[in-house]
C-alpha cells in the first residue's frame, strides 16, 4: 500500500512564505515524477509544479520565480516552497507521484491534500 502524506499547509499573511512537504511510504520500488496541484474553491485542480527523479522542473506561469519545487530521493519526499504568496494561491494543495510497485507497476497516487490560505 502506497500513501502519500502532505504537511506544512496553513494561514499566512500575503507576501509571506510556507514550505509543503510530502512523504511517500509503503512497498515502492522507484518514484518517477512527483509534483504538486492546487484546487482553489469553485475552480478546477490544476498543476502547479513537477519534477522528475533526474531533477528536472515544470511550473506553472503563476507560480514562477515565487516557488520552488525541490525533493530527496533518499527520503522519498518532494518540498514546495512558497514565497511570495498572494491571495490568489490560497488552495488545498495536492502531493501527485507516479510510483512503481512491484505488486501493480506504475501508478499515479494522490495525497489527500493540505489547505493554504493566503489572508490578512
Amino acid at each position: 500500500q502506497v500513501q502519500l502524506v502532505e504537511s506544512g499547509g496553513g494561514l499566512v499573511q500575503p507576501g509571506g512564505s510556507l514550505r509543503l512537504s510530502c512523504a511517500a511510504s509503503g512497498s515502492i520500488f522507484s518514484i518517477n515524477a512527483m509534483g504538486w496541484y492546487r484546487q482553489a474553491p469553485g475552480k478546477e485542480r490544476e498543476s502547479v509544479a513537477d519534477t522528475t527523479s533526474g531533477g528536472s522542473t515544470n511550473y506553472a506561469d503563476s507560480v514562477k520565480g515565487r516557488f520552488t519545487i525541490s525533493r530527496d530521493n533518499a527520503k522519498k519526499t518532494v518540498y514546495l516552497q512558497m514565497n511570495g504568496l498572494k491571495p490568489e494561491d490560497t488552495a488545498v494543495y495536492y502531493c501527485n507521484a507516479d510510483i512503481t510497485t512491484m505488486s501493480w507497476g506504475s501508478m499515479d497516487y494522490w495525497g489527500k491534500g493540505t489547505l493554504v490560505t493566503v489572508s490578512s
